[in-house]
């Protein structure tokens, strides 16, 4: 029996005794961080967020096997916050579709969810009508027949585990209307608690075909958003879940197998977002560290390639860098990156890691 086939669905309980101290040393957490982002200044809060939004894009999609291009996404939360960011790229329609979803959810937090919204967000994040080879239905709610259920499966061709069946597609309208009207409605509720129920029921409802674990996630962290009261994003929930996915699904599948008490739920979702506000340190140090580094190049004389290139490796550079990997990415000769190089090396800049010949790279010196 699924939780859905409860007679009272979706009247869900929880304990609140149970969650009350979990609750109030998130929330003042939560409070923490922001007042801490607040103090920053305005660039410095704008380089978190595109950090942040950058992770929150790639992890959601990881938790689904996706996996997307950084500088793409990157350049793509950049272009859309209005940042003057070096090295921006074109993204493809996949990776602009995500973006386009989880800008919407958090920079129009305020406004309501409807049907409307949601079969956007679907619309982008399908852009063909298909899910890998598969033809599926966009922008609207699945249509499956009781004969075909929805289901949520995992193992080889012919030896499927089922872990959870959707209800039937007739009854999608009428589930999400009353979701709708939960989610806009409810203001009594503590706000992040409504995020941890929001994504509990959507995700059971699975209204579509496929996207149905990155559009609940995306709904969760616009009412955190709200629950913040602002657009600016400086933890990733996705990116903690990324971490935990064994634990997430699990917890997943024995609520949706379970009773209307969904506090074993609450609690794991809650701390969850604690750890992930908790990880949020990691990217305020290393917008700081940022900062000093670009204030310690301020008297440097960079050329554009040098820019572009100091800027990913402090952003995080995949792999070692080497005089072949400088002159792809910045389009230049083989003898113009070793220029580059030892003018960096010159400067106090960059230094050669151990190992030569062929074989050398180099990382940023240790400020």
């Amino acid at each position: 029996m699924y939780i859905y086939q409860h007679k009272d669905w979706p009247r869900f309980t929880w304990d609140e005794a149970k969650l009350l101290s979990q609750l109030i040393e998130l929330r003042h957490r939560q409070g923490r961080l922001l007042g801490r982002m607040e103090a920053l200044g305005f660039q410095l809060r704008n380089e978190a967020v595109l950090q942040t939004m950058t992770l929150e894009i790639i992890k959601t999609s990881e938790i689904e096997g996706e996996k997307l291009d950084t500088e793409q996404v990157r350049s793509s939360v950049a272009r859309k916050l209005g940042m003057d960011v070096v090295g921006l790229i074109l993204a493809d329609r996949n990776v602009e579709g995500i973006v386009d979803m989880i800008m919407d959810a958090t920079q129009r937090y305020k406004e309501e969810l409807n049907d409307e919204r949601l079969f956007g967000w679907h619309s982008v994040l399908f852009p063909i009508g298909r899910s890998g080879m598969y033809k599926i239905v966009v922008g609207n709610w699945r249509d499956n027949k009781p004969d075909s259920p929805m289901q949520v499966v995992s193992g080889a061709f012919g030896k499927e585990k089922v872990h959870f069946q959707a209800p039937d597609g007739d009854k999608v309208a009428n589930e999400m209307e009353a979701f709708f009207t939960w989610f806009n409605n409810e203001f009594i509720l503590d706000p992040v608690l409504k995020s941890a129920i929001a994504h509990l029921w959507f995700v059971t409802i699975h209204p579509f075909d496929d996207g149905n674990g990155r559009i609940a996630r995306t709904i969760a962290d616009m009412q955190l958003a709200r629950a913040d009261g602002t657009s600016q994003r400086f933890y990733s929930m996705s990116a903690q879940i990324s971490q935990e996915r064994n634990a997430y699904y699990k917890i997943l599948e024995k609520t949706q197998k379970g009773r209307l008490d969904i506090t074993e739920w609450i609690e794991w979702f809650l701390g969850c977002l604690d750890r992930s506000i908790i990880a949020s340190d990691q990217i305020l140090a290393r917008v700081m560290h940022k900062a000093r580094f670009w204030e310690y190049l301020a008297t440097k004389n960079l050329n554009d390639r040098q820019r572009l290139m100091i800027n990913k490796m402090i952003d995080g550079f995949d792999g070692k860098l080497q005089s072949s990997k400088w002159a792809k990415i910045t389009k230049a000769s083989q003898d113009t990156a070793a220029r580059d190089i030892q003018n960096l090396i010159e400067q106090g800049v960059l230094e050669k890691e151990e190992g030569g010949g062929r074989s050398t790279s180099y990382r940023l010196i240790e400020l």
